[in-house]
């Protein structure tokens, strides 16, 4: 009874994770990374559809991305798309491809980028600890219910306080990479 708890407290903790971490590869640095725009929703005859499902994103050079549409006539819908977006980028086209520019972030840029790198981080952490509370809420109904007895409550929380650091620890390393790839120069 409890393991399945800690189970399925550890593949909620897991998602929290990977939230964190797709959440934060959208985020611009100074190098080109499909996952930039890959995201962004275009309109496509009417229905907003994320950018991947409409063209080919690729990173011909460190610092340019390149997006060819499968369908020619939807190059202006993405441009706009691209425009509306807060990536800060403008695309250019030759009517085939469109090509974004990827600039160097001035220091000021990089320190709001780093401000909002822990800003995520923090929601993250808080994300994992209402999972750990809801953990150990489910343990006191059970045992409130006598289905586990008051020690293994006590055994279940401390598992449970053990995952929530494991992932925290994880959340940490996650901001600092991204930390480190946006101060770099």
């Amino acid at each position: 009874m409890i393991k399945d708890l800690l189970k399925e407290t550890r593949e909620r903790m897991e998602k929290a994770v990977d939230a964190l971490q797709s959440d934060l590869m959208t985020m611009r640095t100074g190098r080109a990374s499909p996952a930039l725009v890959e995201r962004i929703r275009v309109d496509y005859y009417g229905a907003p559809t994320p950018l991947n499902q409409l063209a080919t994103i690729s990173v011909p050079e460190p610092r340019l991305l390149t997006i060819k549409p499968w369908d020619a006539s939807i190059i202006s819908s993405i441009e706009k798309a691209i425009m509306k977006s807060d990536l800060g980028l403008t695309p250019s086209n030759d009517g085939h491809i469109i090509r974004l520019s990827i600039p160097r972030l001035t220091e000021e840029r990089r320190a709001e980028l780093v401000r909002l790198v822990n800003k995520r981080l923090e929601e993250g952490k808080v994300a994992l600890r209402n999972i750990r509370r809801e953990g150990i809420d489910d343990l006191r109904d059970m045992e409130k219910e006598k289905l586990i007895s008051e020690d293994e409550m006590f055994i279940g929380r401390d598992e449970l306080q053990k995952m929530t650091d494991e992932f925290v620890k994880q959340m940490d390393e996650i901001g600092k990479a991204k930390e480190k790839e946006i101060m770099e120069v």
